[in-house]
């Protein structure tokens, strides 16, 4: 039978029971987030981060191991694979486009075999490059593959050969032209050296080796380099350095950027063994496309000429220091003084001597040109007509 009064005695015990276990809860609860809190602070992260990256860690310990993350290797024996797709589109893309580019620029390249005459009265044989410059044969290459050849034979890319005649050439600069006889020729594009960036993408094509239709790649690595061949000759100003492999053979041809342009025509390379070393250097398209317009109009380059002489520019005003000026010509005329220092050259500001003479390189006889020069603390606006340089006028 059911006893009242008994249960009623048990039920202070049960209710003291229940509120000790809740006290507890609260109490490890409280305990919890306290500590909680504690390593918060200690690793600067809120409580809820904190909460995240224990469950993270939790589900990594718990996730199965992959196989080989043992330290077990699996001796297997590789197997060839199907050539894949790129996994990223844009590089499928580049390639697709390199090759097309080189399709396209190929037509445009040829190959260049000369015969010289040595001291000995013998004839020696040669190699270079050339651009096809127009559709009725005008090729443009280096002076120093045809300037002084008796014979020329230019191989275009679909094996043709044709006897070529020297129209004329530049060894200050390099560049020479030869004419074929044969019309519509895929004929190159040119772009100035102002469009160019370091670090750029390029391509060169030629017969490095005599091995004809050679395409490599590289960079811009540098703009604007300097190098003196000779006593004999100009210093060579202007050119553009790449890490793109040429080679004897290369002389001549193309530097091309990702758009099929011509942005420089191959000259020399720097290598202590003779073969490509990675550092190569060509003649801007600005030099180029304006000397073998001269020698494809006058036979020959005629080289502007200012009438001074620089020297060592001491002063804080960056720019070319006149040491003295000649009487009769074109600085004399414009009002160019001895110790005066020329900061721009047509608008573009030079800074050195090698500067002045890339500028002057890239105008013809004849040029009226704004000049500024700074003398006296004073800037002051001249304008010279520029004549032929007494080193081509009586070649």
């Amino acid at each position: 039978m059911y006893n009242d009064d008994e249960h009623e005695s048990v039920k202070p015990v049960f209710l003291k029971g229940c509120g000790i276990i809740i006290a507890i809860i609260v109490i490890l609860v409280a305990g919890f987030l306290f500590t909680l809190g504690i390593l918060s602070v200690i690793n600067k992260v809120s409580p809820t981060d904190l909460l995240k990256g224990i469950n993270n860690n939790a589900a990594q310990s718990a996730a199965p191991e992959k196989p080989g993350e043992s330290g077990v290797t699996k001796n297997e024996k590789p197997e060839l694979e199907e050539k894949k797709d790129s996994a990223s589109i844009s590089l499928q893309a580049f390639n697709d486009s390199i090759a097309k580019l080189v399709e396209d620029v190929t037509p445009s390249v040829v190959n260049i075999q000369v015969k010289v005459r040595n001291q000995n009265g013998l004839l020696s044989e040669g190699i270079g490059s050339g651009v096809i410059y127009s559709e009725d044969g005008l090729i443009i290459t280096n002076a120093h593959v045809v300037g002084n050849a008796e014979e020329i034979l230019v191989k275009t890319f679909d094996n043709k050969e044709y006897d070529a005649k020297l129209i004329g050439s530049n060894k200050d600069t390099d560049i020479a032209v030869v004419k074929i006889n044969q019309g519509k020729l895929k004929k190159a594009s040119f772009t100035s050296i102002k469009n160019v960036k370091v670090g750029e993408i390029v391509i060169t094509v030629g017969s490095p080796f005599a091995i004809e239709q050679t395409v490599t790649m590289g960079v811009v690595s540098a703009k604007g380099r300097e190098i003196a061949i000779s006593n004999d000759t100009l210093p060579m100003v202007d050119l553009i350095q790449t890490d793109a492999a040429i080679n004897p053979g290369n002389s001549g041809g193309p530097l091309i950027n990702i758009s099929g342009q011509v942005i420089g025509i191959n000259t020399i390379i720097y290598s202590p063994s003779g073969a490509s070393a990675g550092i190569g250097f060509a003649i801007p398209s600005d030099t180029a496309v304006n000397i073998a317009n001269q020698i494809i109009k006058f036979g020959k380059a005629k080289i502007p000429y200012m009438g001074i002489e620089m020297g060592q520019n001491t002063t804080d005003i960056p720019g070319v220091f006149i040491s003295s000026v000649q009487a009769g010509y074109p600085a004399d005329a414009a009002g160019i003084r001895k110790y005066d220092i020329l900061t721009k050259f047509d608008q573009e500001p030079v800074r050195s001597n090698f500067e002045l003479l890339a500028q002057l390189l890239r105008h013809n006889v004849g040029d009226t040109v704004p000049v500024e020069i700074y003398r006296q603390n004073s800037y002051i606006e001249l304008s010279i007509t520029l004549v032929e340089s007494p080193l081509t006028v009586n070649k």
